[in-house]
């Protein structure tokens, strides 16, 4: 089926040195850009990360140090990558609590200030697990009736994925989708922007510190603070913001965190 797009939507897949946003690093990245008009753009890199890439990881994505020693880091193709994506929704399998704020991470590194505000943000894993309650791999199978061949490689993935989430808007198209909890959400139309509000109701940042409560207040979601308004706990433990700016969180985090504070300054 042809999308219903108003924006040009980028179905993207990372291949990384690890998991751990704050210091793990890009190694190769493909994007499909999906036009309003049904027409397709692809662009696939692999990317020298800086950094040793893990055995581990070498042995899920197939990609070694030699492979990467002779590309170009991110921070050389940063500004060709912000420009291909350009003003394009984003949209991926997993990609809400890996690859965009991985990828944001990662033009944060480069200087690039990576704006999220006006995007749609659409996961078709999160639909998946909504809908069905399973991998990319599985998920093919499910919605597209075959085996996903080259499984790991970032642009077989990135096809696969563009596949998995058209197939997940025709089969549900008109019904309700619940959260794990059974809340009903609201109903999947062919639409991004509704469906980015329905995937991302309670999202403050990338990594999830933050969550909006039932009250659409930014809460902290994790540690002693957890269910805390943000605003309060930085109003009565100032050094919590300080605690936070030094610590091990991703620049995303942080970002929101100032944010939050200024409006707190201004009101």
């Amino acid at each position: 089926m042809k999308l219903n797009l108003k924006n040009s939507v980028a179905f993207f897949d990372l291949e990384a040195t690890g998991i751990n946003i704050s210091t793990d690093r890009i190694v190769e990245i493909s994007i499909v850009k999906v036009k309003p008009d049904g027409g397709q753009e692809i662009y696939t890199k692999k990317i020298n990360p800086t950094i040793p890439i893990p055995l581990e990881s070498s042995l899920i994505h197939g990609i070694y140090d030699k492979d990467v020693k002779d590309e170009q880091t991110f921070k050389d193709l940063a500004k060709d990558i912000y420009q291909f994506i350009g003003q394009s929704d984003l949209a991926g399998f997993n990609v809400l609590k890996y690859d965009i704020p991985l990828l944001v991470e990662e033009f944060l590194r480069a200087g690039i200030e990576f704006d999220l505000d006006k995007r749609n943000l659409l996961d078709a894993q999160k639909i998946f697990f909504m809908m069905e309650k399973r991998n990319l791999t599985s998920a093919y199978k499910f919605y597209c009736g075959q085996a996903l061949e080259n499984a790991h490689s970032a642009e077989a993935d990135t096809l696969a994925t563009l596949d998995v989430f058209k197939a997940q808007i025709e089969r549900y198209q008109g019904e309700e989708m619940e959260d794990l909890q059974g809340n009903k959400l609201g109903v999947i139309e062919n639409d991004m922007k509704k469906l980015h509000d329905l995937l991302n109701e309670k999202m403050v940042d990338l990594a999830g510190r933050f969550v909006f409560n039932n009250d659409g207040v930014e809460v902290f979601n994790f540690g002693k603070q957890k269910g805390t308004p943000v605003s309060q706990v930085l109003k009565d433990e100032p050094g919590y913001y300080d605690w936070m700016m030094r610590g091990d969180f991703p620049l995303d985090t942080k970002r929101k965190l100032t944010q939050i504070k200024l409006r707190g300054f201004n009101m």
